[in-house]
């Protein structure tokens, strides 16, 4: 796939998830987590390299690309809901730890391996909440076993759609900015944009909100005279009907300015990419070089003590460093298991539970990586939230229930597991 188009056409990323099923000749699967010691101390077991499509992100070249009808691939900003109806609950919404609304990662346009009737369309959706102290709870919270479900500050959501739905047509969009999307979908919260806006303005009745504390925050950055301007238009708009495109506008932005920037996902055959480059040859729409991410995680590397912390970062140092502005890897074989940056802190397999709704296996699906948070502009202090890697488990059989976005597995595993 080429980065350098606007995004990837919805047909391209479904020819790519399918025929990743060409790589297993034997058609059976089999999920191993821990595949570290692939090479014997004489290195005569050569572990095999598995295709991994790379995702980068970039600006949207154009303003469209990132609307729902277009399937987008995208971080940061706020989600293209695939199912703009049905949203989350409430209570899905919160970090279980500090109870605010989780914050809008990113969210990938995967369509099943096996190709289902049911999951034509298949978006996954990732969240977290931007405290640290959260995410280190959560890293403590996710070695606990059922049946006691774990408390999470970073939940990831399924969403699919069969080819025939309510809410786009059954035609791919084209790459022209015509497609178009049936119905408004519910009501989003004026502050965040991200959840359903349950709760609204006493005063103006316009202004949705997800939770009581962005409705103080919307309040306190300008709502209370925005608020009074609403009443006059709405006022307004009892003699004059015609103004109530004015109403929509005002309620329809999004108000919080600490939601991390937008960016498109494209993506890239990791075959495209040797492990020694040089500096000209980097990814085209590179924003961050590749002597500031090698300098990044030399000095990680630097801080580690013992031979297997230091052999696994240097494994993933050397995968990394082929294209080291990836945020985002995704296997196109069943069986590819995760690039861990640490030897500890990794699942077995009894850490990665059953699907909660049907009961079967999950599958590694993709992994997110720390540069994401360079493009986000977040700091590199102490406080200031990290991760070493975050891994997505889905159901492997992309199981079909009542509810629209259905709560998948993922598993974070921090520079420092000790803390």
């Amino acid at each position: 796939m080429d980065a350098d188009t606007n995004g990837d056409s919805v047909e391209n990323l479904r020819d790519l998830r399918l025929s990743s099923l060409d790589d297993d000749e034997d058609g059976e699967e089999e999920f191993v987590v821990d595949s570290d010691d692939d090479y014997d101390e004489d290195g005569d077991k050569e572990k095999k390299e598995e295709p991994v499509t790379l995702g980068f992100v970039e600006k949207p070249k154009n303003h469209w690309s990132l609307l729902r009808q277009f399937f987008p691939n995208k971080a940061g900003g706020i989600p293209a809901w695939l199912d703009p109806v049905n949203l989350p609950s409430q209570n899905s919404s919160l970090c279980d730890f500090c109870g605010e609304p989780l914050q809008f990662l990113l969210q990938v346009y995967a369509p099943p391996m096996l190709e289902k009737e049911s999951a034509y369309h298949r978006t996954l959706f990732v969240f977290m909440c931007p405290s640290m102290s959260c995410l280190f709870r959560d890293q403590h919270e996710q070695w606990r076993r059922p049946p006691e479900k774990p408390s999470r500050s970073v939940k990831v959501f399924r969403c699919q759609l069969p080819r025939s739905n309510t809410f786009y047509s059954s035609e791919d969009p084209n790459d022209d900015g015509t497609a178009k999307s049936s119905g408004a979908g519910a009501p989003l919260c004026n502050w965040c944009g991200t959840w359903k806006g349950g709760k609204v303005c006493s005063s103006c009745k316009r202004a949705h909100y997800c939770s009581q504390k962005h409705q103080v925050m919307h309040w306190r950055s300008g709502h209370k005279i925005e608020c009074q301007q609403l009443n006059t238009i709405s006022q307004s708009f009892d003699s004059n009907p015609c103004n109530g495109d004015i109403i929509l506008t005002e309620v329809q932005k999004v108000a919080s300015n600490t939601l991390w920037p937008e960016y498109e996902i494209t993506y890239d055959d990791d075959s495209e990419y040797q492990t020694k480059m040089s500096e000209e040859v980097g990814h085209a729409n590179s924003l961050i070089s590749k002597d500031r991410m090698c300098d990044t995680t030399n000095s990680i590397l630097g801080n580690f003590e013992g031979d297997d912390e230091k052999k696994s970062m240097a494994s993933f140092q050397e995968h990394i460093a082929k294209a080291p502005e990836q945020v985002l890897r995704y296997p196109r074989n069943v069986k590819t298991t995760p690039l861990w940056p640490m030897s500890s802190g990794r699942p077995s397999k009894a850490d990665i539970p059953k699907c909660s709704y049907c009961s079967g296996p999950l599958r590694f699906e993709f992994q997110i990586l720390p540069q994401l948070l360079y493009y986000f502009g977040v700091k590199n202090d102490v406080d200031s939230l990290d991760w070493a890697t975050i891994a997505v488990f889905t159901c492997e059989a992309s199981c079909e229930t009542s509810v629209s976005y259905i709560e998948e597995f993922t598993w974070v595993q921090l520079y420092s597991t000790s803390a």
